[in-house]
């Protein structure tokens, strides 16, 4: 059954497979583990494009089914000419909140709804190798997290079956909003991560990193997520990170954190991004000229009416 979907600015074509079974497979791997249901386009400069890199060294040993999906046809564009340091960031989203009226829930809703986009983009349902399209969404306790939970929610709206690791929930009210959200959509939430990484690996198709932003002290990471980095470095299904990659310094390219496969820059990519090899996409659309232009943001031209970019 072919439909439109009219959501946000976009009207996107669906397939509806009403034959997909409700997602069981994670009760059967972690039996142990409790389940709880609980933007004006500014035509500046284009970026240049350039040919496809090769990737790291992970996808020359991994089933083609697992790789970040290619479509035909499609090219990368150019990183910004300015990456931007995390002081600038917060610069900026300050000058939204205060000078341009936006709220924080509406600045949370559309980077998490990008975030969801950029990965149907980079992982059509097509693509995943598994029967289910299950994804594990790894949510920090602050705006990182809450950035996670939306983008769940959408995902789970595209037919996507994300399920939420949330150890240590916010209690700001914005954030417990965005969590009563998920839950009265039936999206499981975990109780604990499996430190065994089989597991993870037999129950998903790829990990979202929402954990750690760019005002982290990336020296400093207390447990529950010093343990939750080691045991996501593990992984083998393909890691998803929201604007900064956990465990590195937004200002300067750092592996020792996790080494994602696609990193979704939030605003304006970070200076950590000139390190990035993967697949990298940019969600900022939404960012008023007077904006792109005090900071020289130097943002590509979208294309169509997409609210992400790939670089």
């Amino acid at each position: 059954m072919r439909c439109f979907i009219a959501l946000g600015c976009e009207a996107i074509p669906w397939e509806l497979d009403l034959s997909v079974a409700p997602n069981e497979v994670l009760l059967k791997l972690l039996p142990s583990a409790k389940l709880s249901s609980s933007k004006s386009q500014c035509h500046r400069n284009a970026a240049m494009e350039t040919g496809s890199q090769p990737g790291p060294d992970w996808q020359q040993n991994r089933p083609v089914s697992e790789e970040v999906y290619t479509p035909p046809g499609s090219q990368k564009r150019s990183l910004p000419g300015l990456r931007k340091c995390k002081t600038e960031v917060a610069t900026i989203e300050t000058e939204l909140l205060r000078d341009y009226r936006f709220g924080q829930q509406q600045l949370i809703e559309m980077w998490g709804y990008a975030c969801a986009i950029a990965i149907t983009k980079a992982f059509p349902l097509s693509s995943l190798s598994k029967k289910q399209p299950t994804l594990l969404v790894v949510c920090g306790p602050e705006q990182n997290g809450s950035i996670g939970l939306v983008c769940a929610r959408h995902l789970r709206i595209f037919e996507y079956e994300p399920t939420i690791f949330y150890p240590k929930r916010s209690t700001q009210s914005l954030h417990q909003d965005f969590t009563i959200q998920c839950e009265k959509m039936d999206i499981p939430f975990l109780s604990y991560l499996p430190t065994e990484v089989q597991l993870l690996n037999d129950a998903y198709n790829l990990v979202i990193d929402a954990i750690m932003g760019p005002e982290a002290d990336h020296n400093d990471v207390k447990e529950p997520y010093a343990g939750m980095l080691v045991t996501l470095k593990q992984v083998k299904v393909p890691i998803v990170s929201v604007d900064v990659p956990s465990g590195w310094d937004a200002d300067e390219p750092d592996k020792d954190g996790i080494n994602p496969d696609v990193l979704v820059s939030l605003t304006a990519p970070k200076k950590c991004a000139t390190g990035f090899s993967g697949k990298h996409f940019l969600a900022g659309r939404f960012l008023p000229y007077d904006i792109q232009k005090k900071y020289e943001l130097n943002l590509p031209e979208f294309p169509g009416t997409d609210c992400v970019i790939q670089l």
